[in-house]
């Protein structure tokens, strides 16, 4: 059982979670900084009200995971950002949960398509996103560092 609470990038818990990803990040890319003046941007500002979010996820009332919205350019289209499970819970369907939360939270604020990146050196993000149903496309966001950009049309979700 996963509780997803709203949160913020740069706050308590969220900020917590982002540290330890961008720690886990910089050690894969040399050095990554996802704040960096070439980076996508992905702070509160594009993680906030009123187009996008930022939740974390807690397990036994620990921080587990957590990962954000936000608008895009293109009409209706959102991109998923800062998903990061802690290691010790990886292997358990975790991520799965907080990219079908992120997609219901996409939903519900009218988006029609998600996108998300990932790197070479994320090879089981990749595999979590293709099982989810993602498909591979351009690079629609000049990221960098990311060698793997998808898309996924959200549809509407169907009677409880």
């Amino acid at each position: 059982m996963v509780d997803f609470r709203p949160a913020r990038v740069d706050e308590g818990d969220g900020k917590t979670l982002f540290w330890a990803m961008a720690a886990e990040i910089a050690r894969l890319y040399d050095g990554l900084d996802h704040n960096g003046p070439d980076m996508p941007k992905a702070g509160p500002a594009e993680l906030g009200p009123p187009h996008g979010g930022f939740w974390v996820g807690y397990v036994d009332g620990e921080p587990a995971c957590c990962g954000g919205i936000k608008r895009l350019p293109d009409e209706g289209a959102c991109e998923i950002k800062r998903m990061f499970v802690v290691p010790a819970l990886r292997g358990r369907g975790l991520a799965h949960r907080l990219l079908a939360f992120l997609e219901d939270q996409a939903r519900e604020r009218g988006y029609r398509v998600a996108r998300l990146d990932t790197g070479h050196h994320q090879p089981d993000a990749r595999h979590i996103y293709e099982t989810s149903g993602y498909v591979e496309i351009a690079n629609f966001n000049a990221n960098p560092h990311a060698t793997y950009f998808a898309e996924k049309v959200l549809l509407p979700a169907g009677p409880a």
